[in-house]
């Protein structure tokens, strides 16, 4: 059976990679995919909800946990302006140094972004929504919002439409979001109780008036709630973003999961705090720092029993282009864009390889079920590291890494939990010891880093720390190698090979959130 489906893999693999290629020689644009099954948010199929839900999210990258493997996004800087001011933010232009939400390269006009559109869909056919994010809101700039969608519409329907948003217009124009038929709405939700809120926003612009402290919070809450239900009364798909604070919002970001999922929303998404004093924010330059990334999953997984919890955001600039956890912005800036003479929308191209994506699909699914057959039931459950550049599989040597995905695997399966974003511990061809101790932090509660290969010295400094270097699994599915490995891992402890022990539970122990608590 395992060989049969490793055939049919290879197979599907080849095809996408052949595909890749052609597109790779289209205007000199070209990436690998991912993983490809829809799961809103966590592992969902088909099977598990209606049928006009599951043609929403089943390739949106931001919707569908396994989707981001897959599927690009882009999102257009048309909407400079905000109408409140966050903390945690600082809107930057012309800035290309900076990987976070506020930030871009460029301001675009919607006739620039409708041209840019067609030349990112033309080149990178996994690309299938289209989102404006900012840099301010989409709805403090609601006619170049719309205007965008208008033209967007017109020249490539196939393409899904999203906005995000603070929330503090929205429910002025939940009819004209429906009108123009986006499907999808992420708000900005990081409190419930105005005494939280008031130390996350200094000020709000509502009513042609400026709101302060709890007044303004109040306000705010109160129009993203009613936003929210508008918008699930009107069928719109819709994510909330919660920004963690540690000591501010982190306990208080429960009575938000209950909030927000009582009213309509499809899946929360909460995200650690960027907080560095270079970014020039109030939290940057106070101090306030953001939550470990143990602190973090230990919130969504209270939160998780609640509603679906989306854990693979990257955070993303407003002009951001490619697979999530790439940036490929700057192939496509309006002067390169410019240069390409007419766009033609290549649609048939897409298509092609949407069709191939679901062969894999269907491919990593089997492997995977065929795996956990072989696994008696236990509450053992382990964290492992991997090492992808996509396609759902082991495909990249441990000393590339930009960052590593990580699963929490037991008898069950294979569920994706996290990302850790580490520093490059190759840096051209040779291993920077310096960096090392930061990757081996980074991953410190997992058992095991998956990689499609890895050097002598880094395998003995991983080994050292009791994190186990694996590479015999390179360029094979992600959770069916995870589920094997486990079963191999739960066999020992059986046998009397090893001892079981959760990994990292000092780290969790020692931190703020914790401590709050």
């Amino acid at each position: 059976m395992r060989a049969t489906l490793g055939n049919q893999a290879d197979a599907s693999g080849h095809a996408l990679g052949q595909l890749l290629d052609k597109i790779a020689g289209h205007k000199g644009c070209g990436t690998s995919g991912g993983e490809g099954k829809a799961s809103c948010g966590s592992s969902a199929g088909p099977a598990d909800m209606a049928p006009e839900v599951w043609e929403k999210v089943k390739n949106h990258p931001c919707y569908s946990e396994e989707a981001h493997h897959h599927y690009a996004r882009m999102h257009v800087a048309v909407a400079p302006a905000c109408n409140i001011q966050c903390n945690y933010c600082n809107r930057k232009y012309d800035c290309a140094n900076e990987s976070r939400p506020g930030v871009v390269s460029e301001k675009l006009t919607p006739e620039q972004a409708a041209k840019k559109v067609l030349a990112v869909a033309s080149a990178i056919p996994q690309m299938t929504v289209l989102g404006i994010a900012g840099p301010g809101d989409a709805l403090a700039n609601p006619v170049k919002t719309f205007r965008t969608f208008e033209l967007i519409a017109k020249t490539a329907p196939d393409i899904k439409l999203c906005l995000s948003t603070n929330g503090l217009a929205l429910p002025d124009y939940v009819d004209t979001i429906k009108a123009f038929n986006v499907d999808h709405v992420t708000i900005t939700i990081n409190m419930v109780d105005p005494e939280v809120g008031q130390h996350i926003y200094p000020w709000i612009f509502y009513r042609n008036k400026r709101y302060t402290g709890i007044d303004a919070a109040r306000i705010l809450s109160e129009r993203q709630l009613l936003g929210l239900e508008m918008l699930t009364a009107a069928g719109v798909l819709t994510k909330v973003n919660s920004v963690m604070i540690p000591g501010i919002n982190d306990r208080h970001l429960v009575d938000v999961n209950r909030a927000v999922k009582s009213r309509g929303a499809f899946l929360h998404n909460i995200m650690p705090l960027i907080s560095a004093a270079e970014h020039g924010t109030v939290f940057g330059l106070n101090g306030q720092r953001g939550p470990t990334a143990q602190e973090l999953k230990q919130l969504q997984d209270e939160c998780e029993g609640e509603m679906n919890m989306m854990r693979h955001c990257r955070q993303c600039r407003a002009d951001a282009v490619g697979l999530l956890g790439e940036d490929r912005s700057a192939e496509f800036t309006s002067d390169k864009i410019d240069a390409m003479g007419e766009v033609v929308y290549d649609l048939d191209t897409r298509k092609q390889y949407q069709e191939l994506v679901e062969v894999e699909r269907q491919d990593k699914v089997a492997a995977r079920e065929s795996a956990l057959q072989e696994i008696d039931a236990t509450d053992i459950r382990i964290l492992v590291a991997v090492a992808t550049t996509g396609q759902g599989r082991i495909n990249e040597h441990f000393g590339h890494a930009h960052e590593f995905q990580i699963y929490e695997v037991g008898s069950g399966g294979a569920k994706f939990v996290g990302h850790r974003r580490v520093d490059l511990y190759c840096q051209g061809g040779y291993g920077e010891e310096d960096t090392l101790p930061s990757v081996v932090r980074a991953i410190n509660d997992c058992h095991a880093v998956f990689v499609a290969r890895i050097g002598g010295c880094p395998r003995d400094e991983l080994q050292a720390a009791g994190i186990d270097p694996v590479d015999r699994f390179a360029h094979e599915f992600i959770e069916e190698s995870a589920i094997r490995y486990f079963g191999e891992y739960f066999a020992k402890v059986c046998a009397g090979d090893i001892e079981h022990r959760p990994r990292g539970d000092a780290d969790i122990r020692q931190g703020a959130f914790t401590a709050a608590a």
